[in-house]
């Protein structure tokens, strides 16, 4: 997602902030949107019949102040159009500015046709990363506690983790919600880092593409999982980080997996494609 700030014209700030907004999600230039006619509703026929050109559609949303979805959409507020991201959701983009009002309508930008839209999965990365941080939380909102060495439990999470006894913000048991992984290089790049009890996430990596394990199995030391999806950000990190971090990690908040079998993973152990083994150990991970 790239940030659109409309340029100065005669437009009304509504139906500026709604094409900037369209054109941060589809990370176009301002100037390539059509421009709806004099007194055309926002969004009309002359948007909605371009972004048909593209495969696209507008789908209104009926409750937007309840409303969450895990990647941008378009809210109404305030006379004014922003970029909503996350699950729960929070503005990430606000092209006109103004001041921070609950969202009164909204739309999702979306395929016409599912199907046609799917991304390709990357492939595997070939590269060898590391755990450096391992950490679990009782419970939501508790302090995460930092773990050399910790027993990965199938279809459940990390022990003594919140994935497992159901005590965290969101469902346990649901694909894709036993473990969380963000890169090591992603924390450091906020000033000053951020650490486990803010990014919320489970293991820490280095040196290992997350994004590209989704659709893939790999390994963490002996313990097989599967990516099964992005870990977007969302208003839950921002309020653990106490700062504005929601728009940085767009994309970069790492990966949620499922855990397939049954082990122990530790500090220093492998982040890899591929079977597990002995080598594992020559490689270096400290078990």
């Amino acid at each position: 997602m790239r940030e659109v700030r409309p340029p100065k014209s005669e437009l009304p700030p509504e139906t500026a902030s709604f094409l900037a907004c369209v054109a941060t999600i589809l990370e176009l230039p301002f100037e390539e949107l059509p421009r709806p006619s004099a007194g055309e509703d926002v969004p009309g026929w002359t948007v909605s019949r371009w972004l048909g050109g593209l495969g696209l559609a507008l789908a209104q949303i009926a409750d937007a102040p309840s409303f969450s979805w895990p990647g941008p959409w378009i809210a109404r507020a305030g006379g004014r159009y922003v970029v909503m991201y996350g699950v729960p959701s929070g503005v990430v983009w606000d092209p006109v500015g103004g001041p921070a009002v609950e969202p009164e309508g909204g739309f999702v930008l979306a395929a016409g046709d599912i199907a046609l839209a799917l991304p390709p999965r990357p492939e595997a990365p070939r590269s060898i990363g590391r755990v450096e941080t391992l950490a679990v939380a009782e419970a939501a909102g508790k302090p995460a506690r930092l773990l050399e060495t910790v027993r990965a439990l199938p279809g459940l999470g990390l022990e003594g983790d919140r994935h497992v006894t159901g005590t965290g913000t969101f469902p346990s048991g649901m694909p894709g919600s036993a473990l969380t992984l963000i890169e090591a290089e992603v924390c450091e790049s906020f000033d000053p880092p951020l650490d486990p009890s803010q990014h919320r996430r489970n293991v820490v990596t280095r040196g290992i593409d997350l994004n590209a394990l989704v659709g893939h199995e790999f390994t963490v030391g002996e313990v097989r999982c599967r990516g099964m999806r992005l870990c977007e950000p969302c208003t839950v990190v921002q309020r653990h980080a106490g700062r504005p971090v929601l728009r940085a990690l767009v994309h970069r908040g790492g990966l949620r997996a499922d855990i397939l079998r049954d082990g122990w993973m530790s500090v220093g152990d492998p982040v890899r494609t591929g079977p597990s083994g002995p080598t594992d150990a020559a490689e270096g991970g400290p078990h």
